[in-house]
């Protein structure tokens, strides 16, 4: 398929209703065991700021032994988010009260009320995925040039970006995406504001409730804080460098995601969406989540079984499946600019660049087909 023009609409609907009767039952079922990978990596992170406690009892010269503990405690970060987010597109914890306490749990080092999460995730990027109203794409040329839209211009990968900006953007994008969509539904809630990507609405309900959930956010952050009173070698080795180890990991998945890939008016998951190679052992850390295209396909999937969706795509949409090594994908996102123009071309800030989308279903830039 070598152009737009030439492309077949397809929806998640399409591509579900003939892969799901090819994959087994238990494909669908709960996976308690996240959740129980998920208190493991709470335990992890308490460990870490226990041991970071006694810091200010070390010579300085043997600081640099807690470094990988702080690498350890920055994949837990990658792993609560992760696993939150299987958790909270499935049944694994059936009683609600208890599915809310876990996931607020999971997420509190992220920033993310679950109720913020469930909205801005589950509802409105898997419904709107890479199109006009979906709040994870890349900004449009045509956007006002806010301060949203310039800390993204400033800080994601791209052919224009400043090397030292994109390093300390890895770790603090997600937290940048975290801001814009927290205060754009508890301090306006009118899909008005213009900083967003897009803004858009939640309930009342689920407005008191992020609000909730983002005060017991703050008081668990503000307790760790305390915990470690306040001293610089013990915030800065076991409370920031993990976040920003965690962050910049997450972020390069998120980032691989949809943002090279066109955006599209129906949502169609082999278009919008692109699955990444990574070693194998990232994928066995971090549930398969290099796995993302088959993700949109069955959002409720245990993602043990996710390379069994695809190599059914393989199989059943080689022409359209995108598949690239990680490396590649980041090669691309260096190489092109990280607005859109229209759905099919980039453009930078000013707006005078004009670059094809990469990734446009042309399976010739899919690399070597070798397993991973």
């Amino acid at each position: 398929m070598n152009s737009v023009e030439k492309t077949i609409w397809m929806t998640q609907a399409d591509y579900a209703k003939k892969l799901r009767p090819l994959l087994p039952a238990e494909a669908f079922l709960p996976d308690t065991n996240k959740v129980w990978i998920l208190l493991i990596n709470l335990a992890i992170l308490g460990l870490g700021w226990g041991i970071a406690n006694h810091l200010d009892d070390w010579n300085w010269y043997f600081l640099w032994l807690y470094l990988p503990l702080a690498l350890v405690m920055g994949n837990s970060v990658i792993v609560l988010l992760f696993s939150t987010h299987d958790l909270l597109h499935s049944r694994s914890i059936k009683n609600p009260r208890l599915r809310q306490v876990i996931s607020l749990l999971g997420l509190t080092m992220l920033w993310m009320p679950p109720t913020l999460w469930k909205a801005v995730h589950n509802r409105e990027h898997h419904n709107k995925t890479n199109s006009l109203q979906d709040p994870d794409r890349n900004y449009l040329d045509s956007q006002p040039q806010n301060w949203g839209k310039w800390i993204q211009n400033a800080f994601v990968p791209s052919a224009e970006v400043n090397p030292i900006l994109l390093t300390i953007g890895m770790g603090h994008a997600w937290g940048v995406h975290a801001f814009r969509n927290l205060t754009s539904v508890l301090l306006f809630n009118n899909g008005k504001a213009q900083y967003p990507v897009v803004a858009f609405t939640v309930s009342g309900k689920e407005r008191r409730a992020i609000a909730l959930e983002l005060l017991i956010i703050i008081g668990i952050h503000g307790s760790i804080l305390t915990y470690l009173e306040f001293h610089p070698v013990k915030l800065l080795l076991g409370y920031f460098l993990p976040i920003w180890i965690g962050y910049a990991g997450l972020i390069f998945y998120i980032y691989t995601n949809h943002m090279v890939c066109k955006m599209t008016s129906v949502n169609d998951p082999l278009i919008n969406s692109l699955s990444i190679r990574v070693p194998k052992i990232f994928d066995i850390l971090h549930f398969n989540f290099s796995y993302h295209t088959e993700h949109h396909i069955f959002p409720g999937l245990n993602s043990d079984y996710a390379p069994m969706v695809q190599e059914l795509l393989q199989t059943h949409y080689p022409e359209r499946f995108n598949l690239l090594n990680a490396g590649k994908a980041w090669q691309l996102m260096l190489e092109t600019p990280r607005h859109y123009k229209d759905d099919n071309t980039f453009t930078d800030w000013s707006g005078n660049k004009s670059v094809e989308c990469p990734i446009l279903c042309t399976n010739h830039l899919i690399e070597e087909s070798n397993p991973k």
